[in-house]
């Protein structure tokens, strides 16, 4: 990395920091929570944000779940899991991620930078896992708390949403009530290893231009590639 560069994701990471609202104690911590895999490739003992992402995950299911229950004191279970799923989404915690600026402040490999993964939902949402995870051990739960609810506070009420949640049946239902054939999937590639792979589909309803994602499963992969087919022509 250049100096020029090392000083712009510097920036990047104050200014993240200023977004969330929250100084790290431990700026080992944060860097790890921006560390992608690519990083670690070909190299030993070289820790990346997987593990904190794992334990984002559950850290912010049960943020999640508590503000679902406050907000909604009536809604059924069967409402709750509805909203519940697309908060947890990759899509939304994309969304979170862009709107801190988590992309230029990520730790990429030189070649995942240059096939974009400073934009790319996948790594963007999981970063954002890893990093709620981070100030969760960095600050305690009532610090990410706090910085949670703000940023997921929009997200929250437009959960029921079901465009959001459930991309793929309503872009299927959409398509039928306008007398076109069912949306098509198809692979347009896979890369990475085995153990995490990463699909590029590629989404196409008769009458519109095709929509590409990336997912680290062909079916996320395919739910984030309806969705930007749904929001890029407004069909919600």
């Amino acid at each position: 990395m250049t100096a020029r560069a090392h000083n712009q994701r510097h920036q990047a990471i104050a200014a993240l920091q200023d977004k969330l609202g929250y100084r790290f104690k431990d700026a080992d911590l944060l860097e790890l929570a921006l560390t992608h895999a690519s990083v670690a490739e070909g190299a030993r003992k070289m820790a990346d944000n997987e593990r904190l992402e794992f334990l984002g995950d559950r850290v912010l299911g049960l943020m999640i779940a508590e503000a679902l229950m406050e907000a909604f004191p009536d809604a059924s279970e069967g409402e709750l899991s509805r909203r519940f799923h697309a908060l947890v989404s990759r899509e939304t915690c994309a969304d979170v991620a862009r709107a801190i600026g988590v992309g230029p402040a990520l730790r990429l490999a030189a070649g995942e930078t240059k096939s974009g993964g400073r934009t790319n939902p996948t790594i963007l949402g999981d970063a954002c896992e890893a990093i709620m995870a981070a100030l969760y051990c960095d600050g305690g739960y009532a610090e990410v708390e706090r910085v949670f609810k703000p940023l997921w506070a929009k997200a929250l009420k437009d959960s029921g949403n079901v465009s959001r949640s459930n991309p793929k049946s309503y872009l299927q239902e959409w398509a039928a009530a306008h007398g076109k054939g069912a949306p098509v999937y198809t692979l347009i590639e896979r890369r990475g290893p085995d153990h995490a792979p990463h699909f590029t589909m590629q989404a196409v309803v008769e009458g519109l231009a095709p929509q590409t994602a990336t997912g680290r499963s062909r079916q996320e992969a395919e739910k984030a590639a309806a969705l930007g087919l749904i929001e890029r022509e407004n069909l919600s």
